[in-house]
């Protein structure tokens, strides 16, 4: 696994049970930067995407949660300058942060 193989994703969940969303959200936190209250972005491998769903699905009800993943693709290929900010703008972590 190289620094190459790292990808980007945006993650956004809709919990209902403020106690699960709130362990949704301190999960998420060890992965990557918070850019809104439900929204997260992490540069990780496609491994630990792997593991992360797995504890997603481990925390939230599937029958009343939704949690969104969208693949932007690999982190050297996307730039912070594909993200707008309107108002309060989130800082990103440097990319010299990765998880394998």
């Amino acid at each position: 696994m190289s620094r190459d193989d790292v990808r980007r994703y945006l993650v956004t969940y809709d919990v209902a049970q403020d106690r699960r969303r709130t362990r949704l959200a301190k999960e998420l936190e060890h992965y990557g930067d918070r850019i809104q209250y439900s929204v997260f972005l992490f540069d990780i491998s496609p491994a630990a995407m792997l593991r992360l769903k797995t504890e997603i699905l481990d925390l939230v009800d599937a029958g009343e949660d939704s949690v969104l993943i969208c693949d932007l693709g690999l982190k050297s290929e996307v730039s912070d300058k594909n993200f707008q900010y309107l108002g309060v703008e989130r800082p990103i972590t440097d990319d010299s942060v990765m998880i394998f």
